[in-house]
């Protein structure tokens, strides 16, 4: 059999390379084609008159697009804005959020690597300590805990809180709701790095009340590599400031708002961005009840058997309180790097083997183009490599 057998009709919206088994959309989620084509036909009306392009079509594109991303999101146009994917959003927060010496970050110690970059980078331009890093427990059993540790390490003079709405290293998904409800009545503001729950999870931005929010378009909404977006409540939005200061909109108009700076940032391909609304109707048509029942069974279905091999219990509970689409579970003691390239290697398996903190687990993502076929050819080879 090879890798497509037994797709369901979504999932042959896919072209993988054939041979290859694909158990990575976390990292990189390819677009399906319907996607694709919308990427291509405006990257043609872009080469066959750019004049026209930029200055006559780009920035009403620019405004649907946004429209599209705040219905999908729960929230409002005006408090959106687009950019290359949630690293680019982070440096925005991190290069716009006032910090003064005395304050302090407070982050997990789950963080994207790349998050925690930014921060102290941060905390060093403005004089202040090196974030301060909560370690949540292990293994841990209810959304308190959560909280809980949290609370321990915040104090008067914590500013910010930096959370994943799901992690990165160890794909759990974080109680954000209760974290931002803590965090008011602290006074601490919030940014929540969310590209793993974009589509994954429902998402209701307004309703969380956080200050920040920054996600990727191209993980689970399959939208193209470059596309993102910067959530800033209304009350942060004068201090936000693009990190590449251009014209903001094309002369001889001028910028009416924060979010406008960033549409024009120099001479570029904005096609990535532009096809966002495609990656949204696509999956709407799916049914995003129906994807999330989808892979979330098979990715507890990877979980359970993964389980059984290695005899080894997830810190987490089995519940979508928990996980969705993509699953974490502990590996017996090695080397990460080289396990994931022998599967690469010897059998076309790509799936992250993630050293975090001495503990090598699997992260296992699963997509519409994903089948039971898959998780077995996992097993198979695991079972000859563990």
């Amino acid at each position: 059999m090879t890798p497509s057998d037994h797709l369901t009709p979504w999932g042959q919206q896919w072209k993988l390379r054939p041979g290859t088994t694909y158990l990575n959309h976390g990292s990189f989620g390819p677009p399906p084609i319907p996607v694709q084509f919308a990427q291509q036909e405006w990257r043609s009306r872009l080469d066959a008159q750019p004049m026209d392009f930029f200055f006559r079509e780009l920035e009403p594109a620019w405004h649907q697009v946004l429209g599209v991303l705040a219905r999908f999101t729960g929230t409002s146009p005006q408090n959106l804005a687009l950019v290359d994917n949630a690293t680019y959003a982070m440096n925005v927060v991190a290069n716009s959020f006032p910090l003064g010496a005395a304050d302090e970050v407070l982050v997990t110690d789950h963080e994207y690597g790349a998050v925690l970059r930014i921060w102290r980078r941060a905390c060093a331009a403005a004089g202040a300590q090196e974030p301060v890093v909560a370690e949540l427990p292990w293994p841990v059993e209810s959304p308190e805990q959560i909280v809980e540790a949290l609370a321990a390490r915040a104090t008067t003079r914590t500013r910010l809180l930096v959370v994943s709405h799901i992690t990165s290293p160890t794909a759990w998904v974080l109680p954000v709701a209760a974290i931002c409800r803590w965090a008011r009545e602290q006074g601490i503001a919030v940014c929540i790095d969310g590209p793993h729950a974009l589509v994954q999870l429902p998402l209701n931005i307004d309703a969380l009340g956080c200050d920040f929010y920054t996600a990727s378009c191209h993980k689970w909404l399959s939208a193209p590599f470059g596309s993102g977006f910067l959530y800033v409540a209304p009350e942060y939005q004068a201090r936000v400031r693009p990190p590449v200061l251009s014209w903001g909109r094309l002369p001889p108009t001028n910028c009416r708002s924060w979010n406008d700076e960033f549409q024009w940032v120099g001479t570029r391909d904005p096609c990535a961005l532009l096809a966002v609304p495609a990656a949204v109707d696509f999956l709407e048509t799916v049914g995003m009840e129906a994807f999330r029942q989808q892979t979330h069974a098979l990715a507890r279905s990877a979980r359970q058997q993964l389980v059984e091999l290695t005899q080894l219990t997830p810190p987490v509970p089995d519940s979508t309180e928990w996980y969705v689409s993509m699953a974490s579970v502990p590996l017996p003691a090695g080397e990460a790097r080289q396990l994931q390239d022998a599967l690469w290697q010897q059998y076309q398996i790509e799936v992250p083997i993630v050293d975090w903190k001495g503990q090598r687990s699997i992260r296992v993502s699963c997509h519409l183009y994903n089948t039971a076929a898959d998780i077995e050819r996992l097993l198979q080879a695991l079972r000859q490599l563990l």
